[in-house]
């Protein structure tokens, strides 16, 4: 069925053949008749990463299989959301290992753009904790692999962005908890140099994340709030907590009626914003215990948030730069001030030691900033994709919509060894998306790209 779609950011928006099955084998009879397609979740990535001329949306493959109570093994189809694994998993004691920061993305998904979370620097990206999959090829073939089956196949499905095939079913650990509650402890950071000594400071901390106000200059330059996490026990609630400590949270949600005139976001709106959330904590640390939802998933209780960006959309820019390159963070950080980029939500985390193949993270500081798409934007990223190169550093792809293909290559070392695996399991570049072309990762010789 032909429909409108966009993911996230509404950029770009595009007309798509939507194709929906529920049985897998109905999916194995379509694909070998089937033209160029992508495989599409919730739609929950920000770019373009999931947008084709056809789509096969996953969605109705939300079942789950198994689940392994005593040892806290999922087994699952690839459509259903995090939104629906916690509702069965959290009152049985158990919690995700890694999660974004929302809850209504796929579990497929979140191996395809292997999710990281506030926990990287202790527990990895999702891919870390999957001990299988099945994989749909484009000839129709079905495959398992997992770190020690179809390696080569695992790894450039971990982060490929869907390019090596329909993911049908995973396997994964999940974690073990006491509660359903966060024991939270928020620090008030005056600017970027006593914010990046904090995250040293609570470092062993489990879950850690900074708001940052990106346009603060002078002696508040980088002002943040340090917000920090873990899974609470019986002990650390309160005794109306303790009579429920499993309790699922309950459902609060508001929605956003419609798009916002672009003229509302603008660098004085995001000063006033900045000064109001980081003046809202008194203190210097303000500990409390809260329920998971709040802590890991606040916007998602308002519904079409994106909505607030305005009806052309936004530009999610994320990009990680190594531990020895502050300076790098500093540049950028002073870019973004001068050019008024500013973002509601920018968010500072620190990633811990990564070694993957196609996988974003590294050992270093990541911001991702929100953008509204308006006249000059792309040319300001284009000249902070210079900036994080020179750093040694590099974009994520799940959130990308306008990267250069130079720009992807300089980043991803193993790009050439991602794109040979790639070819080995779709070898007509049938699976393939609007991102993928545009970056030239399924319309270019690998020759030439081992070249370049």
């Amino acid at each position: 069925m032909k429909k409108e779609i966009a993911n996230w950011g509404n950029y770009p928006v595009m007309q798509s053949d939507e194709r929906n099955f529920t049985q897998l084998e109905d999916i194995r009879q379509f694909l070998p008749q089937a033209g160029p397609f992508i495989p599409r979740g919730n739609g929950r990535c920000y770019g373009d990463a999931s947008l084709a001329g056809t789509t096969i949306n996953t969605t109705r493959f939300d079942k789950i299989l198994s689940f392994d109570t005593s040892n806290g093994i999922l087994e699952c189809q690839s459509g259903i959301t995090l939104d629906q694994v916690l509702e069965v998993i959290v009152p049985k004691g158990w919690f995700l290992p890694v999660t974004p920061g929302t809850k209504f993305i796929t579990i497929g998904g979140a191996v395809a753009s292997d999710v990281h979370g506030k926990n990287h620097h202790v527990d990895g990206c999702f891919s870390h904790h999957v001990e299988e999959m099945d994989l749909l090829l484009a000839d129709g073939a079905l495959i398992t692999c997992g770190p020690s089956l179809h390696t080569d196949l695992f790894e450039a499905t971990c982060g490929g962005m869907g390019l090596t095939g329909l993911i049908t079913r995973v396997r994964f650990r999940l974690k073990k908890v006491e509660t359903s509650y966060i024991r939270q402890k928020q620090v008030k950071a005056a600017n970027l140099e006593e914010i990046i000594s904090l995250f040293e400071k609570y470092k062993d901390y489990t879950y850690s994340v900074a708001w940052i106000d990106c346009l603060k200059k002078g002696k508040g330059f980088g002002r943040s709030i340090l917000i920090l996490g873990e899974h609470a026990t019986i002990s650390d609630l309160s005794p109306k907590q303790k009579d429920q400590p499993l309790q699922l949270p309950k459902k609060k949600q508001i929605t956003f009626p419609f798009n916002l005139p672009s003229w509302i976001l603008n660098s004085f709106t995001v000063k006033a914003f900045n000064f109001l959330y980081y003046g809202k904590n008194f203190k210097k640390e303000i500990n409390n215990t809260v329920s998971y939802e709040p802590f890991f998933y606040p916007l998602d209780a308002i519904l079409h948030w994106n909505r607030g960006y305005g009806k052309k959309g936004f530009i999610q820019y994320q990009f990680v730069v190594p531990m020895e390159a502050k300076q790098g963070l500093i540049e950028i950080l002073q870019r973004i001030s001068d050019k008024g980029l500013g973002s509601f939500l920018a968010v500072l985390k620190v990633f811990g030691k990564q070694e993957s193949l196609i996988g974003f993270p590294m050992e270093g500081y990541t911001l991702a900033l929100d953008i509204p798409v308006r006249k000059g934007l792309f040319e300001t990223l284009d000249e902070l994709d210079r900036i994080v190169l020179q750093y040694g550093g590099r974009l994520y792809m799940s959130k990308d919509a306008r990267m250069k293909p130079e720009v992807l290559r300089a980043g991803y070392q193993h790009l050439p060894q991602f794109l040979s695996i790639v070819r080995k399991y779709n070898p007509d570049g049938k699976i393939r998306s609007v991102q993928s072309d545009r970056l030239t990762l399924t319309n270019i010789k690998l020759e030439k790209l081992q070249n370049t």
